[in-house]
């Protein structure tokens, strides 16, 4: 079963390509994970047995002993080490989040189970319950139409409260399920289950952060307080990427003799997969120490990772193992090779997946639609994407819309673009914001000012809420434009009127713009609202932050020390760029001179 360990020593010695497509830079202070237990830190590597090939091929050409440590499984951040890690450089986010980390999101509850069968028509035409939360305009009022609406005698069956926190949850309207779900737990001829208490915690967390959701934890009956509630609270620890208190969540959930499961193993995987990848072969061990077989997920977490890192062989290899294992790669997996090979600029490898995905007969294999655009749209094969687009072009899905938005947007076919997005809006009359938000991303990436603030216009009349990705689209609208002020106000206002929190690529598009004008001021600024976002402890930030002091040949004072406050340690890249900065500072001497 163990197959990856011999390819992971190739990521550890390698930095991240340029080309690395996550805009999460989160940097900590850490060079490697170690389990606390009887060997300690730093230990030699640990005997691997004849079977463990998966993690021999994720753990080979080391260059030097491994450092994980049998004993308890325990997890730590190591700080007061610098990392070799260089900065994650953004390029393409079409999709705006990889194949493997887009199922993040609902993967760990799935309290709106009953619904899973339905079609997207019968759930949105089923729930009145879901309309009395989402117009209500307070929490105060949200209360006193729910009180109503029980006392008119309406269906508050299982179903129906499921369906409602589904429909709230799919359109991130996170604070009115919250405030449902607050409502809920104060009827007491309602009867709570555990998924309804992690379903709780998901959305404190999402609303109000994980230690508030930590906090409520304590509140929840003991009987209830298993796996799927610790679970949910690490996986919004690694969605913040807060590794630290990921790694004090796990080791809590071990310290109470809960079950490892595949689940919360493969979030670890998923935020050393952004943070530091030299851990990874820390969580192969404890996998199969634990004996927990690896999931579709965690190989696909595993191939993007060798894929992000240039290490195509590994890639390959992980996969091998992975189909010794009997497991067939699905059109999610594929994508991702797919992806990687492109970015590898591998095209004719790339190609031969996307043949696979489409199979023998195309119009057949509809599922693989929305991909197969995105994936030719990078290739930047026109000829493609209007072939995929023809096959389901008399009865399309809304995200296939969006997808071929988006694509055609990316080769620069406007006109092809609007005429999606034309017959979208007349098959379905009311659009949620990010369908108008595909549009609107088309026109900041071409620069077309007066078209974006017409699609904004449209969705303000059609009553759309504006969500982080609409606002991120927005400022870049005006970026793009040169209107960087604009850009700012909105962002400004963004972070006023939304429930949750700007992107953190929001941010950084503004950030990025000041400090390529050493606009010192502006960019000190936005790196404050950053941290009062709770966006701390990211290596990208700062190292904008010194560039815009770089660029206006500014000096600049106790940059070492909010670096080290924030566990943050300079990769050798930044710590040139400290040298240039302290090259600016005058000295007494310097001072008589001028």
């Amino acid at each position: 079963m163990w197959a990856i360990r011999r390819a992971s020593a190739r990521i550890k010695s390698q930095p991240l390509s340029s080309r690395t497509f996550r805009p999460c830079n989160a940097k900590f202070g850490t060079t490697s994970s170690s389990y606390i237990g009887n060997i300690g830190f730093g230990g030699p590597s640990p005997p691997i047995s004849d079977g463990s090939l998966l993690l021999r091929r994720f753990s080979s050409h080391s260059r030097g002993p491994q450092s994980s440590s049998i004993g308890n499984h325990r997890f730590s951040s190591q700080a007061g080490s610098e990392s070799k890690k260089e900065p994650i450089k953004e390029a393409d986010t079409s999709g705006s989040e990889s194949e493997s980390e887009s199922e993040n999101e609902l993967d760990l509850l799935d309290t709106e189970e009953e619904t899973a069968g339905k079609t997207d028509g019968e759930r949105r035409g089923s729930s009145g319950l879901f309309k009395v939360v989402a117009d209500s305009s307070s929490v105060l009022s949200a209360k006193n139409a729910l009180d109503k609406w029980v006392k008119e005698g309406h269906d508050l069956s299982r179903p129906e409260i499921s369906h409602a926190i589904f429909e709230l949850r799919r359109r991130k309207m996170y604070g009115k399920a919250l405030q449902l779900s607050e409502w809920l737990e104060s009827q007491k001829n309602i009867e709570l289950s555990e998924r309804d208490y992690s379903s709780r915690i998901d959305l404190i967390a999402k609303v109000s952060g994980t230690q508030k959701a930590e906090a409520y934890i304590q509140k929840i009956p003991e009987s209830f307080k298993g796996e799927i509630v610790y679970r949910t609270l690490l996986a919004n620890c690694v969605l913040n990427n807060d590794t630290k208190k990921a790694e004090r969540v796990f080791n809590k959930m071990k310290d109470l003799k809960l079950p490892v499961t595949s689940f919360a193993c493969n979030q670890l995987l998923l935020l050393y997969k952004r943070t530091d990848k030299k851990k990874i072969a820390d969580v192969l061990l404890l996998m199969e120490k634990e004996d927990v077989k690896p999931s579709l997920f965690t190989y696909r977490l595993l191939i993007e990772t060798k894929g992000m890192s240039n290490d195509i062989i590994g890639m390959e290899q992980v996969l091998e193992t992975m189909k010794a294992e009997g497991l067939e790669p699905d059109l999610r997996l594929q994508a991702v090779l797919a992806r990687q090979y492109v970015y590898a600029g591998m095209k004719e490898k790339a190609k031969e997946v996307l043949k696979e995905m489409e199979g023998s007969n195309l119009n057949e294999n509809r599922g693989a639609f929305s991909s197969l655009l995105q994936i030719y749209a990078l290739l930047g094969s026109v000829d493609d994407v209007k072939r995929v687009w023809g096959a389901c072009e008399n009865s399309p899905r809304l995200e296939e819309c969006m997808n071929a938005i988006e694509a055609f947007g990316k080769l620069k076919k406007v006109e092809e673009a609007e005429a999606v997005f034309d017959q979208m809006s007349k098959k379905w009359k009311k659009l949620s914001g990010k369908y108008y938000t595909s549009m609107l991303k088309v026109y900041a990436n071409n620069k077309m000012l007066l078209k974006g603030k017409e699609i904004v216009k449209q969705m303000s009349e059609n009553g759309c809420r504006l969500g982080p990705l609409t606002w991120d689209a927005l400022v870049k609208l005006y970026i793009e434009a040169g209107e960087i002020e604009k850009a700012d106000s909105v962002l400004n206002k963004a972070s006023q009127q939304l429930n949750m929190k700007p992107l953190f690529a929001t941010y950084m598009l503004i950030l990025d713009h000041y400090a390529k004008k050493g606009d010192v001021h502006n960019a000190e600024k936005i790196f404050h609202k950053m941290r009062q976002d709770g966006y701390v402890s990211r290596y990208r930030q700062y190292d904008s932050l010194l560039q815009a002091y770089i660029n206006a040949k500014a000096p600049l004072y106790g940059f070492r020390e909010r670096l080290k406050a924030d566990n943050v340690f300079p990769s050798k890249t930044l710590a040139d760029r400290l040298a240039q900065v302290d090259a600016f500072k005058k000295t007494a001497v310097s001072d008589l001179l001028d």
